[in-house]
């Protein structure tokens, strides 16, 4: 050690930093316990389950409930599923993609299947509860927002003034359409309509027909409007009112269980590898924030590059759901 450099040294104190803090990490991993009075693995079932999934904030892929739907329906202790909804809707496939998977979880198990929503259930998130046997909400929940949406940014100016210039080379007029860097052509801005009004018939005429009610009277509210849950119970389009704990009573009535003869089952968390503390998440945005405020400082100062300059402006302009059809009631939602 006395004829090493100092050169040396300072790399194999951070070498052996690094190594203690891999360990640490490691042990924490190793002996972090989750909770498991609610929490339950499909090894430890009780006899009789009503199990409760989740569908919060914005659904843009809607995996991880899909997994759990699928892995848990068809355990023969699950005896009904109870879906709690607080969404202000998302992308239109996953929406359609959950409603059509809880209609075949309903179909293939026949096991009752109740939506429940005391907050918000708007757009995609009324989309997808369309599926279930039956919907209860709140007096007082914000419902419906019956409609597709479709955002665009035109941003040439900004670039302009960021001293960026932005131009393709496409193999046909349509495939650079919706580009924020120039103005929207009349041909291209018929096309989206047409899009979205063929989205919107799919939306209208699946409300009708899972809430049976004549497609004209649905197209009467389907204009993008939100309700109260008392509203929407008198108009037929959720079928009563109450709290979670009355969706999982109703549940377990359905399901013919008997008060005290039932668990209520919440999946359990997946255990973080060792690795995920090292990995970016693949499920998280990283346009959600701003990595370093002198981004922003710089992009006002024009001293940016072109890569940063997107990356920036994507952050700002909330760019992620721009330029798709979505089924979502318009807001700010993280």
């Amino acid at each position: 050690m006395k004829n090493m450099s100092f050169r040396k040294k300072f790399i194999l104190g951070l070498f052996i930093c690094f190594a203690v803090f891999l360990g640490y990490r490691g042990y924490k991993v190793a002996t972090t316990t989750f909770p498991d009075s609610e929490e339950e693995s499909a090894l430890s079932l009780g006899k009789n389950e009503i199990l409760h999934l989740e569908i919060n904030g914005v659904i843009m892929n809607g995996k991880k409930f899909l997994q759990n739907l699928k892995r848990y329906s068809e355990e023969d202790a699950v005896k009904a599923i109870v879906i709690e909804i607080n969404s202000p809707g998302g992308a239109v496939g996953p929406s359609q993609e959950i409603y059509l998977e809880i209609k075949r979880a309903k179909a293939e198990t026949k096991k009752p299947i109740v939506c429940v929503s005391t907050g918000l259930i708007a757009s995609g998130g009324y989309y997808s509860a369309m599926g279930c046997d039956h919907l209860m909400v709140a007096p007082g929940t914000m419902i419906g927002s019956i409609g597709v949406i479709m955002e665009f940014a035109n941003l040439e100016d900004l670039y302009s003034w960021a001293k960026v210039k932005r131009y393709t080379i496409t193999s046909g007029k349509f495939k650079d359409s919706g580009s924020e860097y120039r103005a929207m052509r009349d041909d291209e801005r018929k096309l989206f309509q047409d899009m979205i009004n063929e989205v919107y018939d799919q939306f209208r005429n699946t409300v009708a027909e899972a809430r049976n009610l004549p497609v004209d009277f649905v197209s009467q509210y389907a204009d993008g409007r939100v309700m109260t849950g008392a509203k929407a119970v008198e108009l037929k389009f959720a079928d009563s009112t109450g709290t979670f704990e009355d969706a999982v009573r109703l549940a377990a009535k359905q399901a013919n269980l008997k008060e005290d003869d039932y668990h209520v089952l919440r999946p359990r968390r997946q255990r973080p590898s060792f690795f995920s503390f090292f990995m970016d998440n693949d499920e998280e945005d990283d346009l959600n924030s701003l990595s370093d405020i002198g981004d922003v400082k710089a992009l006002m100062k024009g001293e940016l590059s072109g890569k940063s300059v997107d990356q920036v402006i994507k952050t700002l302009f909330k760019m992620k759901t721009l330029n798709q059809p979505m089924m979502i009631m318009p807001g700010y939602w993280e």
